[in-house]
């Protein structure tokens, strides 16, 4: 079966006419403003994902530009030791090429796509400019090139440059070939172009000569399956070309290169800087690829290396370059660098494999070639030794991930497989004010797969095809199903194998390959639950069959989608890449039946990306599907509230150029659903009918799974890591039709009562990077129609004292220059907004400060180790009300703080001796500093009453220092101080009765 582009297109929309129908009146969607106060953090892990786009500075030694694949522009400034994201403001993150102008240092290009041929890739929109290295974009166009191999601005004039575009991944388009512009890219002239199907991916100028010009084009395409890489095709076009007057004409550079006949693929292309007349290429062809030769500017080549670790997996590597200073020293990126000192006849690794990192761009300083920039599958790392040394990756937060999951733990863990580093667990909350880097560590998920922690089993973590990972231990053990897939060969996987544990019955953990699996012993034995789910004659798409190789299978669907019912044991969904849905009731049973519940209209091919059965009731569900390997990228996100016997389309809202990849719904308010896109996430709160972004503050890359765990919403980003939007209660209490008349304060969630970094230890610098860490505290949210005159947050305990209160019109204190404490002891001050909207405030649980005399003190003068500004005590576990109070109208709510669940030899009893003598120790802290106020300058009593309050502080922080009750020793230092206190109170007394 084979179908057409043309159909495809003219399917969709009458789909689309078909399921959604007319739009009801009163679309759910509220303004973004009151939205504006719900932000996300980023968790890492900071490790590098794919990075092919790499440049130095030429004049500035420490300056470097990077850009991962779909994590966005990077800069660093001090030869990476830190790395600053300058993009992500932008519509994209996908990222395949970065150009600086030799002449121009501030003038930067940067063209959107991979630029690769990957089962997993982003497309982009085009070309941007930058005029001041960074700080400000303009897009220049060429929006649906979609994928940019390369640019090569002229070493002269920084207006004059060329632009390699690859084209649509998945399909043929006609905004293919090599562009050139001569005003800085307002304007392009396509000047080299074969036909839809053949697309540039190199160009290089030649530097005698920036009027000679070379360009590779590429005949290459994506199946719609996992084939593990794309494939050529020669036969439609592609080869070497060389232009020598600016690229208005061409010329074909065919003598002693690999043609038609052995398949010639990508080739990569360099010229020797001290030698125009030298050049090098990697060529991917079958039988005849390598690395070849030219000492005549192209004229001819010769072979000089034919060692497949130096040439192989062109679809992946092509990155070739020549020293800047020496003809004969040339570098191969593949799964090692190579090097060759010999003019590319004998390579030697210089970094890499062993180790599973990629390589895939070398970029040298012109004027110093011991500096090499490498941009590898785990980031970018720099050499300014010669490769003696490098830079670390672990300080570029663009980790690729396909899914995220969370336990049930506190702080909570967020998993998921990483392309290309295997797979990560980072905690949502680290204990030293951060998240660092040993907050985050291996859990032997294979790279593609998914993460299933044991929901009965904490540090148990499957994944893969079949693993299991035991945190206590570090161990990985194989219990996947087949062993040897050569001995089953009717069973298929596709590099992302869903697995999951069942939502109704924690015992059972479900995989998927062309059939389901699940068992209930942790993997040490399996049951089959179905026949092959995909179509038995998906058909091939006319756009691949040109590209097939011979014998290649038409059969290639797998179960790429699980969702198992939140509400019995018995209910399944099951979804394919090829584009089925199926249901079954009777998983548990000893031979379930399937339902085939393909939504109408869904063609082959079509991916279900995720299936999220309701959290209500067993009949409805959500399908995220997506066609962009059919060369779609409209968004797809279908409903059925009747167990699949009929579906409706959902997608009002969403943009026509944003694939949807999971769907999730709220487990508190049915309809309020979540959205993972291509270039963000979305929201709806009304199941799917309406949609609006909640992207906010997360960069616009891909999001390739959410979950919601608790009150919070945690995606996987695929270039970006891990996120967290914290607290979204407000979202399930709001209405969306109308915004409030009143002020309003939403239902604060349960507070946990976790102490801030208190580690003694010397902390880390500020140039280690870290994640952030939630809030410590209870989150207030509250909305304001309009601006008021004052707004005041107060804070009562169970017996009716109030312990905070923050106002509107409160000052911050001043804070001394040159004070050199943790910032925790600071305890920033913040008051509550006026302005209208969404507004977040968070108690920090703390009563109010006490008076530390030490504010008055020199900072020089204050005993080590004293702190400067102690804060109030932390409350006791209790139900606190909290009450909002604008202009006089108020609103109250009760909020729950409940003990650190880490805590487990510690009473109540115990926190709340605790918090009684540490108010003891405020209150003598205060007395103190009363009494002192109240004497003439000249008093001696003074001295004495600020050491006493001092003392107190230092009391204060001793009975705080953790949670348990108050030592014998504590009790009897705070008696012992505060009869020398009362003495003194005393003195001050008769002191001023005088």
């Amino acid at each position: 079966m084979t179908f057409r582009i043309g159909s495809l297109a003219l399917a969709c929309a009458s789909l689309v006419l078909s399921l959604v129908g007319a739009v009801p009146a009163g679309a759910q969607t509220v303004p973004q403003g009151r939205l504006a106060a719900l932000q996300w953090r980023s968790i890492g892990p900071f490790r590098g994902g794919r990075t092919v786009a790499v440049t130095g500075v030429p004049g500035m030694r420490h300056r470097f530009y990077i850009a991962a694949v779909d994590g966005g522009v990077w800069r660093t400034d001090n030869s990476g030791r830190t790395w600053t994201p300058i993009f992500d403001d932008q519509p994209t993150q996908s990222i395949g090429a970065i150009a600086v102008a030799p002449s121009d240092p501030n003038t930067l290009y940067v063209g959107s796509g991979e630029g690769l041929r990957r089962p997993d890739l982003s497309v982009g929109d085009g070309v941007y400019r930058s005029t001041d290295a960074g700080a400000h974009w303009t897009h220049l166009g060429l929006r649906d090139g979609k994928q940019i191999g390369a640019i090569a601005v002229d070493p002269k004039d920084p207006k004059r440059l060329f632009v390699a575009v690859l084209g649509h991944p998945y399909g043929p388009n006609p905004e293919r070939g090599l562009y050139r512009s001569l005003d800085g890219g307002d304007h392009f002239e396509r000047v080299l172009y074969e036909n839809p199907d053949v697309g540039a991916i190199a160009v290089a100028l030649a530097p005698n000569d920036p009027q000679t010009v070379y360009a590779t084009m590429w005949a290459s395409r994506r199946p719609p399956w996992y084939a593990g890489g794309g494939t050529n095709a020669a036969k439609l076009g592609g080869g070497l070309y060389k232009s020598t007057d600016g690229g208005t004409t061409w010329k074909a550079l065919t003598t002693g290169l690999p043609g038609i006949a052995e398949n010639r693929g990508r080739i990569g292309i360099a010229i020797a800087p001290s030698d125009a007349t030298r050049m090098y290429a990697l060529v991917d062809a079958r039988g005849a690829g390598g690395v070849y030769r030219s000492d005549d500017a192209g004229a001819t080549w010769r072979r000089t290396n034919n060692e497949p670790r130096v040439w192989s997996r062109g679809d992946d590597f092509a990155g070739i370059t020549v020293d800047p200073k020496d003809r004969d020293t040339v570098y191969s990126a593949n799964t090692s660098t190579y090097r060759s000192r010999d003019g590319g006849t004998t390579f030697t690794a210089l970094k890499g494999a062993p180790g599973g990192d990629d390589y895939h761009t070398v970029w040298i300083a012109p004027d110093d070639p011991n500096t090499i920039l490498l941009g590898v599958d785990q980031g970018a790392t720099l050499s300014v030794d010669g490769g003696a040394t490098w830079s670390s990756w672990y300080n570029q937060p663009t980790a690729q991930f396909y899914h995220v999951a969370t336990d049930d733990r506190y702080p909570y863990h967020v998993y998921g497989g990483q392309q290309e580093s295997g797979s990560m667990g980072v905690l949502s909350r680290g204990n030293d004010g951060a998240i660092t880097a040993g907050d985050a560590h291996s859990i032997g998920v294979e790279e593609y797969g998914y993460a299933a922690p044991d929901p009965l089993h904490p540090g148990i973590i499957y994944g893969g095809k079949g693993s299991r990972f035991d945190e206590r231990t570090g161990q990985v053990r194989d219990i996947a199903p087949i062993v040897l897939r050569d001995d089953d060969p009717g069973y298929r996987y596709d590099r992302t194998a869903p697995m999951i544990f069942a939502h109704a019955d924690p015992h059972t953990l479900y995989l998927a390959a062309n059939v389901v699996f699940s068992t209930r012993d942790g993997g040490q034995h399996w049951r089959q639950l179905s026949g092959d789910l995909t179509r038995e004659h998906p058909g091939v798409p006319e756009y691949f069959r040109d590209f097939m190789r011979a014998g290649e299978a038409e059969h290639r669907g797998v179960v790429y989608a699980l969702g198992p019912s939140y509400k019995t044991a018995n209910t399944l969904w099951a979804g394919t890449n090829d584009g089925l849905v199926w249901r079954t009731t009777s998983a548990t049973a000893a031979k379930p039946a399937w339902a085939n519940v393909t939504p109408p209209g869904m063609l082959p091919w079509t991916r279900v990306a995720q299936i999220d059965a309701s959290r209500f009731d067993d009949t409805t569900a959500y399908v995220a599907a997506n066609r962009y390997a059919l060369d779609d990228e409209h968004p797809y996100v279908y409903r059925t509230r009747d167990g699949g016997r009929s579906w409706k389309l959902v997608v009002t809202g969403l943009a026509d150029n944003d694939p949807v990849n999971a769907v999730r719904e709220d487990p508190v308010r049915r309809g309020l659903l979540y959205a993972a896109t291509e270039r963000g996430v979305s929201v709806s709160f009304d199941a799917g009918d309406h949609w609006q972004s909640l992207r906010a503050n997360l960069p616009p890359t891909s999001v390739r799974d959410l979950v919601v765990h608790g009150n919070d919403l945690v995606v996987g980003t695929h270039g970006r890591s891990f996120w967290i939007m914290d607290d979204i209660a407000a979202l399930r209490e709001m209405d969306p039709n109308a915004a409030p008349a009143r002020p309003t304060l939403y239902a604060p969630q349960l507070a946990t009562r976790a102490r801030r970094d208190t580690n003694p230890d010397t902390p880390l610098t500020p140039e280690e990077p870290t994640g952030q860490n939630p809030p410590d505290g209870a989150i207030f949210d509250y909305e304001l129609p309009q601006t008021e005159k004052h707004v005041a947050l107060t804070i009562v305990d169970p017996a009716g004292t109030v312990v905070r209160r923050y106002a509107s019109d409160d000052a911050a204190p001043a804070i001394p220059d040159g004070l050199n404490v943790p910032t925790y002891w600071l305890a920033p001050f913040i008051v509550p907004a006026t302005s209208p909207g969404m507004h977040r405030f968070v108690w920090d649980l703390h009563e109010t400060a006490p008076r530390a005399l030490q504010r008055d003190t020199p900072i020089a003068a204050i005993p080590h180790g004293t702190p400067y500004d102690p804060q109030g005590p932390l409350v006791a576990p209790g139900r606190y009300a909290v009450t909002l109070d604008v202009d006089g109208a108020r609103s109250t709510h009760a909020v729950t703080v409940r003990e650190d669940p880490r805590i487990g030899d510690v009473t109540t009893a115990d926190l709340l001796a605790q918090n009684a003598l540490a108010r003891k120790a405020v209150r003598a802290m205060n007395d103190a500093a009363s009494a002192r106020d109240a004497l003439p300058a000249d008093s001696t009593l003074r001295d004495d009453l600020a050491t006493a309050n001092a003392d107190f502080a230092t009391i204060l922080g001793s009975v705080e220092s953790g949670d348990a009750a108050p030592t014998l020793a504590q009790r009897q230092t705070f008696a012992r101080a505060r009869r020398a206190l009362d003495a003194l109170l005393a003195k001050a007394a008769k002191t001023q009765g005088r």
